[in-house]
C-alpha cells in the first residue's frame, strides 16, 4: 500500500509524516449478506447479523408524500430527551415518543422549512439549525424570494418545548452563514446558560440582510464572518435573551489541506470541462461541518474542511485549537467521536458529500471511511482507517456519517450510520485493529437510479440503537449478543441511562458497582488466550459466590477478592481490564 501524505499542524508547526497505514477490515460470509438487496421503499430487503430490528415508523403525514419520495422526504439528526426522539427533516421536525421502542408515537411534527434543521435539546428548549435561503422566521412555505429581507431565517432557531402540543419559536439567532450544524454545550459551574457552537458552510449573507456580515478575507476586513464559529449563549430561563456572544478564528495560520480527488469512475463522469477540484496550497477552512464536544476531557473535535481540529474548550465561550490533522485519504472530515478516557478520537469522511454511491467495490477503502487518532499530549497521532466491509451498488449513496460510543465499559464500541451502506456496529478499542460486530442494512430505495435515502445517524440510547433514516422515518434496533459481544457486556451498557442526549455533547460514561459490570470486565479478560484459564475461572467462581452471600459475607468476600485482583493485575496479560476490575470489586464492597 503507497504511504499517503499526511499533514499535522499544531498552534505554529507544520510537519510532513509517511508511514504504512493499516486499514482493518472484516468480512461477514462470502458473499456478504448485504450485498444485492433488494430494491424498494418500504419493502426493500434486509440483512441483518447481531442485531435486530425492532421497529420502523414511517414518517408522519406533513413530511411523508403518498406517491414517491420527495423533498420533505429527508430527515436529518436526532437528539433525546427522557422518553421522546427529536427527530430533524430539512422541512422542520417531528417528535416520537419512544416509551414503549417497540411502538413509537408521533407527539408533535412542525413544517418550518430551513434545511437541514439539525437539532439539540436541554430542558424545555430545542435548537434547530436553519441554513436555507428560503426559510422564514415565520416558519412559513411561501420561501423569501426577495435577495436581501428580514424574514429570512439563517442561524438558530430556539422553541419552547414545555407544551409539545403547541411549541411555541421565542427567536431565531441570526448568523451570517447560516446553521448548518449546531453543538449544545453545558458548563456545570453555569446552570443558568447553554452555548451553542454554530458551524455554517453556506455563502456569507448581505450586510443589508445582517449588519456585520462581510465576506471579505480578514487581512482585508478584521471582522470578516469567514474564517470562524460562532458561540451563543442562552439563559435558559430567558431564551429570548440568547446572542452571539464570540466569533472565534480556531483556522487562523492553517493553509488548504491536501486531498485526493475524484475516483476514476467519478472522473469519468464529470461534465466535460468541469475543473479537479484544486488540491494545491491555498488558503485554510473557512467553517467547520461537525464539532463534537467532550466536555470532561474539555476538549472538542472539529470536523472542518479538510482538516481534523482538536479544541480547548475549558473556555467554553472562547474555544481554542490545539492541533489540526490533514490526511490525504480524507476529503470531508465530517464528526469527531473521542474514546470515553479522551485518550483516542476518530473523525469520519463524508467524501462525496453524502448524496453520492462511495462505498463501491472499485472504492478505496481509505477514502470515504474512519480515521482513529491517540492523543500525544495536545496532538493527533494517525493509527487506521476503518470502512463499512460490505461493497453498495452505484445506487446506493454511502459513506461514513454519524454515530456514537455504545456505554459497554472497558471497551471502545461505536455504531455508526452509513447512509443507504446501513449500520454497522464496531470495536476500535485498539485503533490499529478496529473489526465489525453487528450490522443491519437496506436494499437501495432504487433499482433503476440513485436515489438518497438510508441512515443519516444511528446512536445508542438507553439500551436500544435509533436510526433516522432520511426517506423511511426512524429505525429502532437492538444489539443481540454474539461471540463479539456478551450479554453481560449488553447488561452493563444498559445501566448506563441519560436523562437527555445531544451526540454532538459527548457524556462521560460512568458505570455503577454492579456484579454485571464486573462479569463483563471478566467475559473480555477470557476472551484474551494469553490469560491463563485456570486463574479466570477462580476469579468467575470467588464472584459468583459472593453475589449468592449476604451482608458481612460478602463484603469479606469481595473485599479479598480486589486484595487478589490488585497483586496479580501487574502479571497479567489484560493489567488494565484486572484494575477496572477490582475498582468494581472494591464498590462493590462497600
Amino acid at each position: 500500500m503507497r504511504s499517503p501524505l499526511r499533514q499535522l499542524v499544531g498552534r505554529t508547526a507544520l510537519a510532513v509524516v509517511g508511514a504504512t497505514i493499516p486499514t482493518m477490515l472484516l468480512a461477514q460470509g462470502t458473499p456478504d449478506a448485504r450485498v444485492g438487496l433488494k430494491a424498494g421503499w418500504f419493502d426493500a430487503g434486509q440483512a441483518a447479523w447481531n442485531m435486530k430490528l425492532v421497529s420502523t415508523t414511517p414518517p408522519s403525514d406533513p413530511f411523508l408524500s403518498k406517491v414517491a419520495p420527495d423533498a420533505r422526504l429527508k430527515n436529518s439528526d436526532l437528539a433525546f430527551s427522557g422518553t421522546r426522539v427529536f427527530q430533524g427533516n430539512y422541512s422542520g421536525w417531528q417528535v416520537w415518543d419512544i416509551a414503549n421502542p417497540r411502538k413509537p408515537k408521533l407527539a408533535a411534527a412542525v413544517v418550518c422549512p430551513g434545511s437541514q434543521s439539525d437539532v439539540t435539546v436541554y430542558g424545555n428548549l430545542l435548537f434547530v439549525s436553519a441554513e436555507a435561503v428560503a426559510g422564514r422566521v415565520d416558519c412559513g412555505l411561501a420561501g423569501v424570494e426577495a435577495e436581501v429581507s428580514k424574514e429570512r431565517a439563517r442561524g438558530i432557531r430556539i422553541f419552547d418545548i414545555s407544551d409539545l402540543k403547541k411549541p411555541r419559536s421565542v427567536k431565531v439567532v441570526q448568523t451570517c452563514r447560516g446553521s448548518h450544524t449546531n453543538t449544545l454545550v453545558t458548563d456545570p459551574n453555569d446552570p443558568d446558560n447553554v452555548y451553542i457552537y454554530v458551524s455554517g458552510s453556506a455563502g456569507v449573507r448581505s450586510n443589508e440582510e445582517l449588519d456585520g456580515c462581510s465576506s471579505k478575507s480578514p487581512d482585508v476586513d478584521p471582522n470578516s464572518a469567514l474564517f470562524r464559529i460562532e458561540v451563543i449563549k442562552v439563559p435558559v430561563k430567558n431564551p429570548e435573551a440568547a446572542a452571539i456572544v464570540s466569533s472565534p478564528r480556531i483556522f487562523e495560520g492553517l493553509s488548504e489541506a491536501v486531498r485526493h480527488g475524484d475516483a476514476p469512475a467519478d472522473r469519468r463522469v464529470r461534465p466535460e470541462g468541469a475543473p479537479e477540484r484544486p488540491s494545491v496550497a491555498g488558503r485554510g477552512p473557512t467553517q467547520c461541518h461537525d464539532i463534537t464536544t467532550y466536555p470532561a476531557a474539555g476538549v472538542a473535535g472539529g470536523a472542518c474542511s479538510g482538516y481534523g481540529i482538536l479544541l480547548d474548550i475549558r473556555d467554553i465561550k472562547n474555544p481554542k485549537r490545539l492541533y489540526a490533522a490533514a490526511d490525504t485519504n480524507m476529503s470531508a472530515w465530517h464528526s469527531a467521536t473521542f474514546s470515553n478516557d479522551g485518550s483516542k478520537v476518530l473523525f469520519s469522511d463524508e467524501w462525496g458529500g453524502g448524496t453520492a454511491p462511495r462505498c463501491r467495490a472499485t472504492d478505496k477503502k481509505e477514502w470515504g471511511a474512519d480515521a482513529m487518532f491517540v492523543r500525544q499530549g495536545d496532538s493527533l497521532v494517525f493509527q487506521s482507517y476503518f470502512k463499512l466491509p460490505a461493497a453498495q451498488s452505484s445506487q446506493e449513496n454511502c459513506v461514513a456519517h454519524n454515530g456514537s460510543l455504545i456505554p459497554v465499559p472497558g471497551r471502545e464500541i461505536m455504531v455508526q450510520s452509513w447512509y443507504q451502506g446501513g449500520i454497522n456496529v464496531f470495536d476500535w478499542t485498539d485503533p490499529n485493529h478496529a473489526y465489525e460486530i453487528a450490522y443491519f442494512d437496506r436494499g437501495p430505495l432504487d433499482s433503476t437510479k440513485l436515489v438518497s435515502a438510508g441512515h443519516w445517524s444511528a446512536y445508542w440510547y438507553n439500551g436500544y440503537i435509533y436510526g433516522s433514516e432520511i426517506a423511511r422515518g426512524l429505525d429502532v434496533l437492538e444489539l443481540a449478543p454474539s461471540e463479539f459481544l456478551t450479554q453481560n457486556e449488553l447488561d452493563a451498557a444498559k445501566l448506563v441511562q441519560f436523562t437527555y442526549f445531544n451526540p454532538q455533547e459527548q457524556p462521560k460514561l460512568v458505570w455503577p458497582a454492579a456484579f454485571v459490570v464486573a462479569r463483563a470486565y471478566t467475559d473480555q479478560i477470557a476472551r484474551n488466550s494469553s490469560v491463563q484459564k485456570p486463574w479466570i475461572a477462580n476469579v468467575v467462581a470467588q464472584l459468583a459466590a459472593a453475589e449468592k452471600a449476604k451482608g458481612a459475607a460478602r463484603a469479606s468476600q469481595l473485599t479479598a477478592l480486589a486484595a487478589q485482583l490488585d497483586r496479580d493485575a501487574a502479571g497479567n496479560a489484560e493489567s488494565a481490564r484486572v484494575r477496572a476490575l477490582s475498582t468494581v470489586v472494591k464498590g462493590l464492597a462497600k
